[in-house]
């Protein structure tokens, strides 16, 4: 059997590559395609294994590194160029538009899908809302032409797998198709239990507008005896620096044991986002660290509420704040009851899910095709 794994594109590391290497892990002899790899050889060794990734187009054109946001429209056609009639299992990992690669009759296309892709479905308006007029105009023309073939590209997939309920809702909303759900892969054991917490609280993010990295911020300016410290980098950074109070304090750039540190130390780790599933507040509890998160999205299925984490209702400051109130009289986590809860989320629950649905869907697969 020739297997072939897709991915969007590799430029980072974040939760949906560490879902790749997992999977890579699981078909090791499997090839693998995305869009286009910026990764240094460090880190591509440590997602794609030391394998070599087959890449568009769009990896041969001329400063494309600087501009490949600006090249959305370019994406589902240089999807499709890829050819991957050779194979008989397809796996695609998808946020964007892996799960477009065109297919045959005799090829097996299951779909881990991180989500559909918000800027064309329910996050349009956040990111078209700050623009030029004109340019409004232009990208969502864009991104309505993108919408239209995501919704037929979701016929090239035979089985759906999605990272929460969050997103499998959202998949049937959107695609009008079922899906399973398997939790992504935590490397819980990489985090150490901290029993003595430190006097300070902790968020971490990419610093972009629907993270709400502002309004922990805002939360915290009006908590002026509470520090706060705030890890992360992005378009926002000048921005969240300019409206915090000296309570605040920026790291960026920080290193996966500056992270670690953080995590396991903090009082509590701090969540603004409506996030599809969310791996930094699973880290958090597996250093034995409790959340308080707002209560929508995928934090639903990662957090107990008063075992380890507490929501907060409304996504702005206010309501944050007193629930970080809240926290301070009754903050009774047992840190080893958080950091058990998350064995929920370890990479080995999720290889064996991952390898199960593939086998049961392979052979399902083949008896239909005799």
């Amino acid at each position: 059997m020739k297997i072939a794994i897709v991915h969007d594109w590799l430029n980072t590391v974040a939760g949906a590559e560490k879902v790749v290497r997992e999977i890579i892990y699981l078909f090791p002899d499997a090839d693998v395609y995305c869009l286009f790899d910026f990764l240094d050889d460090t880190k591509r060794n440590n997602i794609v294994l030391g394998k070599k990734t087959h890449t568009s187009f769009l990896q041969r054109i001329p400063f494309f590194k600087q501009n490949y946001q600006k090249s959305l429209a370019l994406f589902p056609f240089a999807i499709e160029s890829l050819d991957l009639s050779k194979y008989d299992l397809i796996i695609s990992s998808s946020h964007a538009v892996a799960k477009g690669i065109l297919t045959k009759n005799h090829q097996l296309h299951i779909c881990y899908c991180h989500t559909p892709m918000r800027y064309v479905w329910d996050l349009r308006s956040q990111y078209l809302e700050k623009m030029p007029f004109l340019k409004r105009i232009i990208v969502n023309s864009v991104l309505e032409k993108i919408k239209k073939w995501d919704l037929k590209s979701a016929t090239n997939v035979n089985f759906f797998i999605a990272n929460s309920h969050f997103v499998s809702n959202r998949i049937a909303q959107f695609y009008n198709r079922e899906s399973v759900v398997i939790h992504p892969p935590v490397n819980i054991n990489d985090f150490q239990l901290q029993t003595h917490k430190k006097d300070f609280f902790v968020t971490a993010s990419r610093f972009v507008p629907y993270k709400k990295v502002d309004i922990i911020i805002k939360a915290f300016n009006l908590l002026p005896e509470q520090k706060l410290i705030v890890i992360g980098d992005g378009e926002q950074k000048h921005y969240l620096k300019s409206i915090a109070h000296k309570n605040i304090e920026f790291i960026h750039n920080a290193s996966d044991e500056v992270l670690k540190y953080y995590l396991q130390n903090a009082k509590a780790f701090i969540y603004a986002a409506i996030e599809d599933f969310g791996i930094l507040p699973v880290e958090a509890q597996a250093c034995g660290t409790p959340v308080i998160a707002y209560k929508k999205g995928g934090i639903l299925e990662t957090v107990q509420e008063n075992q380890t984490g507490y929501f907060y209702e409304e996504q702005n400051e206010h309501s944050l704040r007193e629930k970080i109130l809240y926290f301070l009289s009754h903050n009774h986590f047992d840190a080893e009851t958080i950091k058990q809860h998350t064995e929920l989320f370890s990479d080995d629950i999720f290889r064996q899910k991952i390898s199960a649905f593939v086998k049961e869907k392979w052979n399902e697969f083949k008896v239909l095709k005799l």
